[in-house]
């Protein structure tokens, strides 16, 4: 491993010298600044985190806020923890995750603590409580999901108002006049949390300017409460041949109702999920869906948060634009014979 000592060597200086322009905390000639940094690439040298945040009083650690709470589907939100994660290592950053759902409060210890340098925060919700604490820390932040009222903030999500309206269009495109959303369970609407809020307009939006019918229920986890909430959808919408979920852990035991109900994907109801690519492609049919792109959110957050760190500008807010792939289980509406005898 290649040392201070041996930079100091190579470029004919004293080993303080090599640390005073890597540090920046005294003014060294430019010939020997120069001298130094030719050193340093010639050698390979990478100087160790712990020694980097002294000399810059950062810690090179960021918080990844996740509040694990009723209605979260933990596997969806370590996708997004990973990506931080990989994200941060290669800006030689570890990642302290918090879980518990202590609010405002939460992030305030976290911020007096001096263990972090920057925040990532999800679970956003339209009017979060967390937001004016946000706006006062004394440290950057950057949010996954966005609230109402985002001045001041830096945020970057996949656009889920396109995503509902995408779903839509594409089931409209295919002739299906009759469609309903299966959402999230209700205590993530209760909460009013973005994404869900907002795939909802998309979809209601999309579907009165399609002119078809829209209808939205929400879904708990369970088996027994997805049959019993598609058994009343249908019961209650028998002309429903179209549906778009977002509501990934039903997915699987979604298509075993439907099969139960005697609807066949997508013969008689074609579907539409909001989920990652594996998990629509290890179904039977293959599920057309919208993807989530967890890694990209991931990636393009701590990106923002290093070049905040440094002193550069990002974008308030970053909107990631909806891609639609079509699969096996979405085609042409049946064809319904309307005539009396």
């Amino acid at each position: 491993m290649v040392t201070i000592a041996d930079v100091a060597r190579h470029a004919g200086v004293a080993a303080s010298t090599v640390s005073y322009v890597l540090s920046g905390k005294r003014t060294i000639s430019t010939d020997t600044r120069e001298r130094v940094q030719r050193s340093v690439r010639a050698l390979g040298y990478r100087p160790n985190a712990s020694a980097r945040a002294l000399a810059s009083q950062r810690s090179n650690v960021l918080a990844l806020v996740i509040p694990l709470r009723t209605g979260m589907h933990v596997p969806v939100m370590m996708q997004f923890a990973a990506a931080v994660v990989t994200t941060a290592r290669r800006y030689d950053h570890d990642v302290l995750l918090l879980t518990a759902d202590e609010g405002p409060d939460g992030l305030e210890r976290v911020a007096q603590s001096s263990l972090v340098d920057a925040l990532v925060v999800m679970d956003i919700e339209l009017d979060d409580e967390r937001v004016p604490v946000l706006r006062e820390l004394p440290m950057p932040s950057v949010l996954i999901g966005y609230p109402d009222d985002a001045d001041g903030l830096t945020c970057i999500d996949l656009d889920f108002v396109a995503a509902g309206a995408h779903c839509v269009d594409h089931l409209a495109d295919l002739g299906h006049r009759s469609l309903a959303l299966l959402g999230t369970p209700s205590a993530v609407y209760e909460r009013q949390t973005g994404f869900a809020q907002r795939t909802l307009t998309g979809f209601a939006e999309a579907a009165e300017r399609r002119g078809v019918v829209g209808v939205e229920t929400p879904c708990e986890h369970t088996f027994d409460a997805i049959l019993h909430t598609v058994r009343q959808l249908l019961d209650e919408h028998p002309d429903i041949t179209g549906l778009v979920v977002q509501n990934e852990p039903i997915i699987g035991p979604l298509l075993d109702v439907l099969r139960r109900l005697g609807r066949r994907v997508p013969e008689d109801m074609s579907l539409v999920a909001i989920c990652a690519d594996d998990v629509a492609e290890r179904q039977v049919p293959q599920l057309s869906s919208v993807s989530i792109p967890a890694e990209r959110i991931g990636d393009q957050a701590v990106e923002s948060l290093i070049t905040k760190l440094e002193g550069g500008d990002v974008p308030a807010l970053t909107l990631l634009p909806p891609a639609l792939t079509a699969r096996e289980s979405s085609c042409q509406a049946p064809h319904r014979d309307l005539t009396t005898a």
